[in-house]
């Protein structure tokens, strides 16, 4: 696939339209700043309100394609959690250029720690503060005026250029990217996929590979007794901070490295820890913990979850517990990687090297985004992005210029595309 084909006029062109936009990009920050796009577990009505305010603005940029995937959930008001699609043709239709952002943001915690309402953006700096302007805003809103400079500059595109607003992605995405998958056909072997919802603070990652993820629940379950008299029950709470010791015997068992990611290895991290008893003079019967597993892709996810239960069967034995291990949520066996000679690598390369005039760095990611989903469905993607990583913080902010920049680097991206 050849790269590179601006013309040095047509590109500068589009690079002024891109950053006269700036003021516009902020304006439309704000708009979906005052949306609250809310997974109903924090009572929020989903991403409806947002997917029509965009489909609105949108509209007037007339997309060759614009729909609606609609995944059924009867706990919003609209018994909806729409996905937007929009797709512009290109000179080969065959294939598109996707750049896929998600509309819904996590609740903004705690309220007192925030200057002013997370739902009123302010801009203050050179920054847009507000819930959800870095995440995913700032991108999403890239996108939106990078294809909007491109067609005020009359930009022929290549391939067909898509942009999608994905809901449910800050839980899991099974109401979006999954579902979009499972019961539609927007996505067709050879499709350029761009996932910018990562990246670090100069933009040169291409994030191409994730680990695989397993977070267990370990229940141990032992007899509760005075504290005074051990010998008449059996302390869960001793049992269990044996187990969480053991797994760190998983770091030797599961020693492989990998360059492309920082940690280079897998990690066994116990988190989560719930309360047993409430008082200091009684001994726990019950003991609950989490482990978070981030698992690199060549060590099979099944072998680590044969070990933990070799080491609870080792710790039942020596102190008389039952130990249960299960699932909580995240469990995924690691999708192949993008290939690092992939089409959309070697294009996003381009445009990063052209626009920031930054070398790219090929990188794994211990994190789950829906490039996952999409590798697995066979189709090459890259997670990226310029952030100050401020996202799920109080006072989240996006630096504009790095909106500005990335609304550069998608554009230079649809025109470049071959």
């Amino acid at each position: 696939m050849a790269v590179g084909a601006w013309e040095k006029e047509r590109w500068e062109a589009v690079a002024a339209r891109v950053a006269s936009m700036r003021d516009g990009m902020v304006a439309l920050q704000k708009d979906l700043c005052a949306i609250p796009a809310l997974h109903p577990t924090y009572e929020g009505e989903g991403e409806i309100r947002k997917e029509q305010f965009l489909k609105a603005f949108v509209g007037p940029l007339e997309p060759d394609h614009l729909s609606e995937v609609n995944a059924p959930d009867p706990r919003v008001p609209s018994g909806l959690r729409p996905t937007l699609i929009a797709r512009w043709k290109g000179a080969d239709s065959s294939r598109t250029l996707w750049f896929l952002t998600h509309t819904d943001v996590v609740p903004p915690g705690e309220m007192s720690l925030w200057k002013k309402s997370p739902w009123e953006a302010w801009v203050e700096d050179g920054r847009i503060y507000g819930r959800g302007v870095e995440d995913n805003q700032q991108s999403l809103v890239a996108s939106i005026f990078a294809l909007k400079a491109c067609r005020m500059e009359s930009v022929a595109f290549p391939v067909d250029v898509g942009l999608m607003f994905m809901a449910d992605e800050e839980t899991g995405s099974e109401l979006g990217m999954q579902y979009v998958l499972a019961n539609s056909q927007h996505f067709r072997p050879g499709d350029l996929c761009v996932v910018p919802d990562g990246g670090c603070e100069d933009g040169s990652e291409i994030e191409i590979a994730e680990k695989s993820g397993a977070w267990l629940k370990v229940s141990t379950h032992g007899r509760q007794c005075h504290a005074s008299m051990p010998e008449l029950g059996v302390n869960a709470f001793r049992a269990g901070s044996a187990m969480a010791a053991s797994l760190e015997g998983l770091y030797l068992e599961f020693p492989r490295k990998n360059p492309l990611f920082s940690p280079s290895g897998s990690t066994f991290e116990p988190t989560k820890k719930e309360a047993n008893v409430p008082n200091i003079n009684t001994i726990p019967g019950e003991d609950v913990f989490y482990v978070d597993c981030r698992v690199l892709p060549e060590e099979p996810l099944d072998g680590v979850l044969a070990a933990v239960r070799r080491y609870a069967d080792q710790v039942e034995k020596k102190y008389g517990v039952k130990i249960d291990v299960v699932p909580a949520g995240k469990l995924s066996q690691a999708a192949p990687a993008t290939a690092a000679d992939a089409p959309v690598v070697k294009l996003y390369s381009e445009a990063l090297r052209h626009v920031y005039g930054v070398e790219p760095r090929l990188v794994g990611i211990g994190g789950g985004t829906v490039g996952a989903f999409l590798r697995r469905a066979g189709h090459p993607v890259v997670v990226t992005g310029k952030n100050q990583f401020t996202a799920h913080q109080p006072n989240e902010c996006c630096l504009i210029d790095n909106m500005v920049g990335e609304a550069g680097v998608f554009a230079y991206a649809m025109g470049a595309a071959l």
